[in-house]
């Protein structure tokens, strides 16, 4: 699924000036309320951070119950665990990623996209997108003023077994969109659904 060829520039733009935003927003003290787990910021701000094993988050005690699984290669599976809306305008997804074998797998390189200015900072979620199918858009992960993109980084093996928390930012489509679609190079996709 490609968006209208029209809206994809727009898109970019609308994200860099969102990004940028966010940016000053954090500077300012102001920032959004869905700003990474210590774990992920780590990943997001060291491109060369070794991530650790992790257990799914938990509400109250219990498992929180996933939007979604996807089936990666290389027995790597992506659950994720939330997609919320933030005041500021963008949607954070948090998931966990999982080599469900026995054998160390390295994380495909392909899972960062193909744009320039993101494969310099290294491995990384940046090539995932949220497809709207009713507005007819594809929003592309935010990137900060610097063009590191807004998501865990650092991402290199996992060891069977080995499970890692993750987290992807992306523009907010309008709030009359509830539904969108979650795609990540090399896995399945899946539909799922924005809270607040």
């Amino acid at each position: 699924m490609t968006a209208r060829p029209h809206a994809v520039p727009a898109l970019r733009l609308t994200a860099a000036a969102l990004a940028a935003g966010l940016a000053v927003a954090t500077a300012a003290g102001c920032a959004p309320d869905t700003t990474p787990t210590p774990t992920a910021t780590a990943h997001a701000t060291s491109p060369t951070a070794s991530p650790t094993a992790s257990t799914p988050p938990a509400s109250g005690g219990r498992p929180v119950k996933p939007l979604a699984v996807l089936t990666g290669q290389h027995h790597l599976a992506l659950t994720l665990l939330s997609a919320r809306r933030s005041p500021h305008g963008a949607v954070t997804v948090r998931g966990l990623l999982k080599n469900t074998g026995k054998d160390l797998v390295v994380v495909p390189a392909e899972l960062r996209g193909n744009e320039t200015a993101v494969l310099k900072n290294g491995p990384s979620l940046a090539g995932a997108t949220l497809v709207d199918f009713t507005g007819g858009k594809r929003y592309y992960v935010l990137r900060d003023t610097d063009a590191r993109p807004l998501t865990t980084t650092g991402l290199s093996q996992l060891q069977g077994g080995e499970s890692v928390p993750v987290f992807v930012q992306f523009p907010a489509p309008p709030a009359s969109t509830s539904r969108v679609d979650f795609e990540l190079p090399l896995f399945d996709s899946a539909t799922i659904t924005l809270s607040k």
